[in-house]
């Protein structure tokens, strides 16, 4: 039986010792090396295997090692160790008498695992020493930030650039890690983190959807809909129906939400009248609430409806600036 030798790689992000059944038997039965000492090391060590760390070309060391015991493990480091498998890759393609190279993953990342790496790099950042902006930033701050890469979002979405959008979720996630991350240096009683963040989204989706983490039916999307608000309502005490709508949102999506939320209840409002205003202001604030009124009850989106004319109308700008 030709020599083996097994290139195992395991993921940086979960605990050293959080190895497969398999990958515990390799290493417990065999020769291992390593390029450099590591908590990986560590816990090989302890579970009571040998390791060797390579000073020096890592190929031949390995091939000798199989060699000699007919089976030797490389403990690849946190990037995977590339070079040194497509080395070995050349090597055996050209000797393929010496050895059989076999990939084997001990430990692998669970999804969203790079999540801990962008917390990782938001901690360099707006740690002392990191970046003296975000350093300087303030909840307050970076407000308009959020909305910007939020509207940006939007924007991809309306183009249907699922490439684009990939990219400015990323930018409205590090709006997210930044705020958790200054919220960390605030005073005790206010403090939190992004733990804490992620923490309470966990409860909430749990807590708003039993009929898939209990054991209530799943019924009708609108009974799912139904069942979603009364939780909602029983979480949070509210004077008002209103109470819970963004109001820094556009006027007109405010409207429509304002307009949505009375409907919700049955609470028949009308819309002051134009002609009853007695500046102009009012009189057009007026009215244009009645437009959004009217577009609500045709079904229609009304900050949808003026985006896509306004947008239209920027294109014919733009075409009689170029004649």
């Amino acid at each position: 039986m030709p020599a083996r030798i097994v290139l195992l790689v395991t993921s940086p992000r979960l605990p050293a010792g959080l190895l497969t059944a398999a990958a515990w038997d390799v290493v417990r039965g065999h020769p291992v090396l390593a390029g450099a000492e590591s908590e990986l090391t560590t816990a090989v060590r302890t579970a009571g295997a040998e390791v060797t760390v390579v000073d020096g070309p890592a190929t031949q060391a390995l091939l000798d090692a199989a060699a000699a015991h007919g089976v030797a493990v490389w403990l690849a480091g946190p990037a995977g160790d590339e070079s040194l498998a497509r080395e070995l890759g050349l090597r055996l393609a050209r000797e393929p008498g010496l050895a059989e190279l076999e990939l084997m993953y001990g430990s692998w990342d669970p999804p969203g695992a790079r999540l801990l790496d962008a917390v990782a790099v938001m901690d360099r950042l707006a740690s002392p020493g990191g970046d003296p902006w975000k350093r300087a930033q303030t909840h307050r701050s970076l407000a308009g930030f959020l909305i910007e890469e939020c509207y940006e979002a939007y924007d991809a979405i309306n183009a249907d650039d699922t490439d684009a959008l990939r990219e400015e979720l990323g930018d409205v996630l590090l709006q997210v890690l930044l705020h958790a991350r200054l919220a960390e240096e605030l005073p005790e009683a206010q403090r939190w983190t992004v733990d804490d963040v992620a923490g309470g989204l966990v409860d909430k989706m749990v807590r708003r959807n039993p009929h898939v983490f209990a054991d209530a039916a799943a019924g009708t999307l609108e009974e799912i809909e139904a069942s979603w608000e009364r939780i909602k309502r029983a979480e949070k005490a509210r004077d008002s129906v209103l109470d819970g709508i963004a109001l820094s949102q556009p006027a007109l999506a405010l409207a429509a939400k304002i307009l949505e939320r009375a409907g919700r209840v049955g609470l028949a409002v009308p819309p002051p009248l134009a002609e009853s205003q007695v500046d102009p202001e009012a009189r057009l604030g007026a009215s244009l609430l009645a437009t959004v009124a009217a577009a609500r009850e045709a079904g229609l989106d009304p900050e949808a409806a003026l985006r896509r004319a306004a947008l239209a109308y920027a294109d014919a700008v733009r075409t009689a600036e170029r004649r």
